[in-house]
């Protein structure tokens, strides 16, 4: 697929034998290194209770990044919808539009991003707002817009500033077919998880396609996926590298979440069992040199007929991040590849 557009997913992932804090600050420091380069869009994550994902709250990194960087779009992927008050969310991002004009994505998503009791802190009737997600959605597009609510909805005539010339542009996530039926009910952009859920991609985006009725600002479906992709100057070191992320994906399956260890410490004392699945989940991961990630990455947009992909990889050295999103930029001949 030619004129394949990239961006990025950063999760600020927590390394063991150093501070969250440092997570947060390599989020920052990654968002200016991949505007360099010439990625689309920068986008960062919401999890809550987690040792191995620290970035908890994505409209204040989002503001960061926003001050610091001033062409790449930043945005979410994604504010947690039922944790929070849509009116809220709306006022949030209605105000870094004001800050970043024209450069702001509002990604939503329905998933907790933890675990129950944390996300019962975070709202007791989280649980009813999960039902509330597709006219939330509704609600928040129309005040991010100055659009009218529905005909009869009680909160009409709330009045949401600041106002601002232009709107952020709302994406739908998920990773099953119900984020792809929302958005296509809504006439919304759609990105699928697919680092979460890869033979979902297929289904889901048939369903968003199939399914999708017209909207004023996008007349036709917007279909992205979200990859994990990790390219080095060799395969062998790729698979060194990605170490780090198979021990994550062992310990995450038996329900164990710690910050990431470094490739030396990631396998050792590592049983046959555990590295034969790490095997296998390096033969089904996009990495590999250069021109090997790049070529998994076209073959993969080409199969779903998607016009952009974003970028997730963890590593323990954020050298080696910089490296792999230097290299794909290179690869795909992106603005500020070298």
């Amino acid at each position: 697929m030619s004129g394949l557009s990239l961006s990025v997913l950063d999760q600020s992932p927590a390394l063991s034998g150093a501070s969250q804090a440092l997570a947060i600050g390599e989020t920052i420091e990654m968002a200016r290194f991949c505007e360099a380069l010439g990625y689309k869009r920068f986008w960062v994550s919401e999890h809550h209770g987690s040792q191995t994902i620290v970035g908890s709250a994505p409209e204040i990194l989002v503001g960061a990044i926003a001050a610091q960087t001033t062409l790449i779009r930043v945005g979410t992927a994604g504010i947690m919808l039922p944790h929070y008050a849509p009116l809220k969310i709306a006022e949030q991002f209605r105000v870094l539009e004001a800050i970043a004009p024209g450069r702001i994505d509002l990604g939503l998503g329905r998933a907790p991003g933890g675990d129950g009791f944390t996300s019962f802190a975070l709202n007791p009737g989280g649980d009813r707002a999960v039902e509330r997600f597709p006219a939330d959605v509704r609600d928040i597009v129309a005040w991010t817009s100055d659009a009218p609510l529905p005909p009869g909805h009680p909160l009409a005539s709330v009045k949401v500033t600041p106002q601002t010339p232009g709107a952020p542009e709302v994406f739908v996530l998920g990773s099953s077919d119900y984020g792809a039926q929302v958005a296509a009910y809504l006439g919304l952009p759609f990105c699928f998880a697919a680092f979460i859920s890869e033979r979902g991609t297929g289904p889901a985006l048939d369903i968003y396609r199939s399914g999708y009725r017209p909207s004023a600002r996008h007349p036709e479906p917007l279909a992205m996926a979200c990859v994990f992709a990790l390219a080095a100057d060799t395969r062998a070191e790729a698979l060194r590298i990605f170490a780090t992320r198979a021990r994550a994906r062992l310990n995450r399956d038996l329900g164990v979440r710690t910050a990431l260890l470094s490739p030396d410490d990631a396998m050792a004392g590592a049983s046959a069992a555990e590295r034969a699945r790490a095997e296998r989940l390096a033969d089904e991961a996009f990495l590999g040199d250069g021109p090997e990630c790049a070529d998994k990455l076209r073959a993969f947009a080409r199969e779903h007929g998607v016009a952009e992909l974003a970028i997730l990889t963890h590593t323990y050295d954020i050298a080696d991040r910089k490296r792999s999103f230097a290299l794909l930029a290179g690869e795909f001949g992106l603005a500020g590849a070298k």
